[in-house]
């Protein structure tokens, strides 16, 4: 993938396709107002044995939420309920939470393939830049994967890791973009299409369609359904 945003989407893709949902805001319901903040949680897991289901923060970066997908996925595969808050620097006193890091890990950055592609006698930021833009990772995860190595010590990690956050914290947040895409996202396109089938069906009222997706106008709903390929 070109692009981080990119290998997000395939990945909920994939996850939709594996019977999951996958549902990423950065907002409390429409309100733009009402910001979900990543450093209380990155994202949470319902299991279910029938429709599991995936929450992602998409207040985070790209990168932040490839990861978070994939720790939460870890969980849908454990068949248990969670909410992340992944933090690379510590090791979570939680051991199906320490679990899902790894696999989540290993899932984007297998470390056979890391090591393979390390320079060890080049920069550390290049290769950190580099690495995150290969595995379509966060510059925090890609240093986590080299400190997995043993590339780098305690000291060195920490210090690095300080200063990536840093610069992190600082990059401009992306928002906007076409409301209806945007919507597929926030509740998730497998959601949406069985909610307007099941509305186009009789099975559920036009008026409970748009209280579950937070709308006020029919007008609206026909036409999320049509960006997705379904009619109401």
């Amino acid at each position: 993938m070109a692009t981080w945003t990119e290998a997000l989407r395939r990945l909920i893709e994939q996850a939709e396709t594996a019977g999951i949902l996958v549902m990423c805001s950065g907002v409390v319901l429409n309100n733009n107002r009402r910001q979900l903040d990543p450093s209380e949680f990155r994202g949470f897991t319902l299991a279910d044995t029938i429709a599991p289901l995936i929450f992602i923060n998409g207040s985070d970066s790209k990168a932040a939420q490839m990861f978070t997908l994939a720790h939460e996925l870890a969980h849908v595969w454990l068949g248990q309920s969670g909410v992340g808050d992944e933090e690379m620097t510590r090791a979570s006193a939680d051991n199906t939470e320490r679990w899902c890091d790894h696999v989540a890990a290993e899932v984007l950055a297998p470390i056979a393939e890391v090591e393979r592609l390390y320079r060890s006698g080049s920069d550390l930021n290049h290769e950190i830049n580099r690495l995150a833009r290969h595995f379509k990772v966060s510059s925090l995860v890609a240093l986590r994967r080299v400190y997995d190595l043993g590339k780098l010590s305690r000291q060195q990690f920490r210090h690095a890791y300080d200063r990536e956050l840093e610069k992190i914290k600082a990059a401009p947040t992306q928002n906007g973009g076409d409301f209806y895409l945007t919507q597929g996202a926030r509740v998730g396109k497998r959601f949406v299409r069985a909610l307007i089938e099941s509305t186009a069906d009789g099975r559920t009222l036009y008026r409970d369609a748009l209280r579950l997706l937070g709308f006020t106008k029919l007008s609206t709903l026909h036409e999320l359904g049509r960006s997705l390929g379904v009619s109401v």
